[in-house]
């Protein structure tokens, strides 16, 4: 079986999502028109705009798989954080928007002006929820798999989209049970669980592009696969810094004094080699061995 790339797995799932938000789309446009559903033709424009969202993970993805080259040596990876970015403000956008139209409903009490809309409506809002949610789960899983923000900022769009279609349920049911006023009091509690996760994928992104370290679990396991190596007597300094979905290492080991350059330069690799393979998400590991004085330490 053949095993295929993080830019395959990416991209695989980038087209399942512009698919699965063209027909859906379509189906929430004609419910929405169909059934007289202003929120569930808003729904639509959602939906629409997610396919946008989408397109901008794969230009980013693409990006930063580029092979390094003479003006990047250390390679591309930060674009992908750079997608995560516009696709963060994007989302801060989307939930400004469905929060300030709600408020704008209540304050001028116009909620209670609108068309009792079809029942057709809220089979939309209900397909609409299962789906956007599922397709929430999926890019998500493929998203922790190759450690993609970017991609992770697309699966919130999902999310937000379903989030979006619970409000459309909500309003529409409540119209047509005549209480509109849920609708624009479910947009603004929608608006702030978009916004939390715009913030969230921010902060994410940022940390990235700014050589913050991993956490301090993942650094003890590198610690102990560097000190278990033949011809390691100490870790003397280990510093990483995320850079996009990878992650470099900088080492710095203890060894016997008396060995040849020779020898040291092969317990160097052996921790260069064993890190590498472990911890797929190391991009390099650089290892500088000092000689040992003295008795080893911890």
């Amino acid at each position: 079986m053949k095993v295929r790339t993080n830019e395959q797995i990416a991209m695989h799932v980038s087209r399942v999502s512009i698919l699965g938000n063209v027909l859906l789309t379509a189906f929430k446009l004609f419910a929405g028109i169909f059934a007289r559903s202003g929120a569930m033709i808003s729904d639509a424009v959602h939906s629409a705009s997610d396919v946008f969202s989408t397109i901008v993970v794969m230009i980013g993805v693409k990006l930063a798989n580029r092979a390094s080259d003479k003006d990047h040596p250390y390679g591309h990876e930060r674009l992908e954080c750079v997608a995560a970015i516009l696709l963060a403000a994007l989302l801060f956008a989307t939930g400004i928007g469905i929060g300030a139209n709600g408020v704008e409903h209540i304050v001028n009490g116009t909620h209670g002006g609108l068309a009792v809309p079809g029942a057709l409506a809220l089979v939309a809002a209900v397909v609409s929820i299962v789906l956007k949610e599922a397709m929430y789960w999926y890019t998500r899983a493929a998203a922790k798999q190759i450690h993609s923000s970017a991609l992770m900022a697309d699966a919130w769009h999902h999310r937000s989209d379903a989030l979006s279609s619970i409000g459309s349920f909500v309003g529409i049911l409540g119209a047509r049970l005549g209480f509109p006023i849920l609708d624009p009091i479910a947009s603004v509690v929608i608006c702030l669980f978009i916004l939390k996760a715009a913030v969230d994928i921010f902060r994410d992104a940022i940390n990235k592009m700014t050589d913050r370290a991993c956490d301090d679990e993942v650094v003890e396991e590198i610690r102990g696969v560097a000190a278990e190596q033949e011809g390691v007597l100490a870790i003397d300094q280990i510093k990483t810094r995320l850079f996009g979905d990878k992650v470099y290492v900088d080492l710095e080991i203890q060894a016997d004094g008396s060995e040849t350059l020779t020898q040291a330069h092969g317990t160097a690799q052996c921790v260069h080699d064993a890190i590498e393979a472990q911890f797929p998400s190391v991009k390099h590991c650089m290892v500088h061995v000092n000689p040992s004085e003295g008795e080893p330490h911890a």
